[in-house]
């Protein structure tokens, strides 16, 4: 059985590169393979915490030759694309040059202004490039390097969730209106926006996940200043049967999915929005429109007039059809016929 060794800054965890890399890993234990997960943070296989985002020293390159073992294929997941640690991102190019690889992009320098000064990702020829967007994979060929696009992938048919249980869990009246922004708090995913849309709407504001990158303080200062209830983080304490929560009770218990960002390198919440059949406001920003080329029918974070007309006379067939688009272009199902295409160019 060959082996894949997988490789990042973090895997294991409920950001979004882990998640899809979770998903890379399971396509390629369909098509065969035996995958060796390595990274600076998370229940991995091997752990070399110098590949962390922030390490002060990248690993040794025995330490990561060792981690990479004999792999007939590595899979470099963001480390290389995002200069979150570039010392690391040479080691791990170093150690990889002539070998199949496959480097997955999820996000590039110029696309965060702050690391816009760092050069393209490392390439050499026995490589392969694949991007989770066509926006990404044009910026990349202006710069020389070819690369391929496979979308982010989801499960068509996710658990249904459990509406009441974490309703009740987030101390929710029936009838009480609940916009969920599942995502980070970071500047680009602009929480002042969703917050202005529970208000708009008289609905509860619920983050999912935690301020990062020192946006705390202000974070603090929006939730503070909100004229709307707001619920942080997943609700505490076990809830029915015992099953520790999950993203698709989030998505369960809310009426609105907010994602207002700026920027997104994918999205995730377009999609699951769509495979969870409930509606989604969406910002601007430049990957979306991308998206929204295969047929979603989305409410506008700037425009909130169609949005309340809706809530006001709900059509369960826009939902339908967003889940069919979903199920059309973007299923997990379809994943590893997709990697396999990757891999019989290497």
């Amino acid at each position: 059985m060959p082996t894949a060794a997988m490789v990042s800054f973090r895997l294991g965890g409920g950001d979004g590169v882990s998640v899809e890399a979770a998903k890379w890993q399971a396509a390629l234990e369909s098509l065969g393979y035996r995958v060796r997960t390595v990274a600076g943070e998370g229940p991995v296989d091997a752990l070399l915490p110098g590949l962390a985002i922030g390490a002060d020293v990248p690993p040794a390159a025995p330490d990561l030759r060792r981690a990479l073992g004999d792999a007939e294929l590595v899979v470099v997941e963001n480390l290389c694309s995002l200069p979150l640690n570039p010392p690391a991102a040479q080691r791990v190019a170093d150690a990889c040059r002539g070998r199949p690889v496959v480097l997955h992009h999820h996000d590039l320098p110029w696309q965060r202004p702050h690391l816009a000064h760092h050069p393209p990702p490392p390439d050499d020829p026995a490589w392969r490039h694949v991007t989770i967007n066509r926006l990404s994979q044009r910026e990349l060929a202006a710069r020389g390097i070819e690369a391929v696009t496979v979308y982010n992938t989801f499960d068509p048919d996710p658990p249904s969730g459990r509406r009441s249980a974490v309703r009740r869990a987030l101390g929710l009246a029936d009838d009480d209106r609940l916009v969920l922004q599942p995502t980070r708090a970071l500047p680009r995913k602009r929480v002042g926006a969703a917050i202005a849309i529970a208000e708009r709407l008289g609905a509860v504001y619920w983050l999912l996940g935690p301020a990062e990158d020192g946006f705390g303080p202000e974070l603090e200062r929006l939730l503070g200043a909100a004229r709307c209830p707001v619920r942080r983080g997943p609700p505490l304490g076990d809830l029915e049967g015992g099953v520790p929560f999950g993203v698709h009770d989030a998505y369960a218990a809310c009426d609105l999915v907010a994602l207002p960002s700026s920027w997104e390198g994918f999205g995730n919440p377009t999609v699951e929005s769509a495979t969870h059949r409930r509606p989604l406001t969406v910002g601007c920003y430049p990957v979306a429109g991308e998206l929204a080329s295969f047929g979603f029918r989305w409410f506008d974070s700037e425009a909130p007039a169609p949005l309340a007309d809706w809530f006001d006379a709900p059509d369960p067939g826009l939902l339908e059809h967003n889940h069919r688009v979903a199920r059309r272009h973007f299923s997990v199902h379809d994943l590893p016929e997709r990697l396999a295409a990757v891999l019989a160019t290497l």
